[in-house]
C-alpha cells in the first residue's frame, strides 16, 4: 500500500508538473520527501499532494526538497580557478561574444559567480549569460541576489568588495551582475535547450538522477554546445565513456564537445 501510495503521487504530480520523479533514484528521493511530507503532518503521499495543489508555499518546499537547494559561490575553488585563468581566456581569444549557460542555476550563486569572473575579463557586457532553473523559489531568491555570509565564504577578497554590498550578515550583489543573468523557470528532463553555448555549467544534480535519465541529458547538452564547447560538471558526476555524447575529457570535471 505505501508503494501504491508513492506511485499515485509520481503519477500525479508528473500530470500536474510536468515533474517526473520516476527520473529521480527512488531511495534517495522517497526518503527526503517522506521526511518532509512526516514533517508536514501528512499519513499518505496523496493527501500531501492534495495539499501541495492547494498551498503555494507547501509546493515551492516539496520543490526545495526534491532539487536540493544547496549552492555556494566559487564551490570547489580550484576548478573554478581553472574557468578564471585558462577557460574563459581562451574562449574570448577566439570569440569576443559568449553564450555561456548555468543549467539548474538553484539560488543563484554559480551564475554569479561566472558573472564575476567575466566582467574582471571585460567581458560580462558581451556575453549572453543564462540561468535556469525548475524552482520558481529558487529563483525568486537568485533574482533578488541577497545571501549570508557563509555563501560566500570562498569568493576572492577582491570580488567581494568589488561585487557584493554587506548589510549586517546579509550581502547583496551588485546592480550590474543582476541586469546581466537571465534567471528563467526550466525542466531539464522535459524542455527542449537552446544551442551555440560556448560553456554549459550542470553542477552536483545529475547524480540525483537515475542513468536512464543522465543518459538523455549528457546527449541534450552536448547537443547545446556549440563545436569546441565546455561541460563543466561537479566533483562527483564523471562521464563514463564521454565518448557516447560525442565528448572528451578537457580537464578533471570539464568536457569539450568534439569539432574542433
Amino acid at each position: 500500500m505505501e508503494d501504491q501510495d508513492f506511485l499515485t503521487f509520481i503519477k500525479k504530480v508528473k500530470e500536474h508538473t510536468a515533474i517526473d520523479l520516476a527520473q529521480y533514484k527512488e531511495a534517495q528521493m522517497k526518503r527526503r520527501l517522506t521526511t518532509l511530507r512526516m514533517k508536514r503532518g501528512y499519513n499518505t503521499f496523496v493527501a500531501f499532494f492534495d495539499a501541495m495543489m492547494k498551498d503555494k508555499e507547501l509546493f515551492y518546499e516539496f520543490l526545495d526538497r526534491m532539487t536540493i537547494n544547496v549552492s555556494e559561490f566559487w564551490r570547489n575553488p580550484n576548478r573554478w580557478e581553472m574557468v578564471e585563468k585558462r577557460y574563459i581566456p581562451e574562449m574570448l581569444r577566439s570569440n569576443k561574444r559568449l553564450k555561456i549557460w548555468s543549467a539548474a542555476c538553484s539560488t543563484g550563486e554559480e551564475p554569479y559567480t561566472l558573472a564575476m569572473i567575466l566582467a574582471e575579463q571585460e567581458a560580462l557586457a558581451d556575453t549572453n549569460l543564462h540561468a535556469t532553473d525548475i524552482d520558481e523559489g529558487a529563483l525568486e531568491k537568485a533574482r533578488k541576489g541577497m545571501y549570508l555570509d557563509r555563501s560566500i565564504r570562498d569568493v576572492p577578497d577582491k570580488y567581494v568588495k568589488k561585487y557584493f554590498r554587506q548589510d549586517n550578515l546579509m550581502f547583496h550583489v551588485s546592480d550590474e551582475l543582476k541586469r546581466t543573468v537571465k534567471f528563467q523557470k526550466q525542466n531539464l528532463l522535459v524542455d527542449t535547450f537552446d544551442s551555440g553555448f560556448d560553456l554549459i555549467v550542470c553542477r552536483n544534480v545529475i547524480i540525483y538522477f537515475t542513468e536512464e535519465a543522465k543518459h538523455v541529458l549528457y546527449q541534450k547538452f552536448a547537443k547545446a554546445l556549440k563545436p569546441g564547447g565546455l561541460l563543466f560538471v561537479g566533483s562527483t558526476e564523471q562521464i563514463f565513456s564521454p565518448g557516447q555524447y560525442d565528448l572528451e575529457p578537457a580537464d578533471t570535471f570539464f568536457y569539450r564537445k568534439r569539432g574542433v
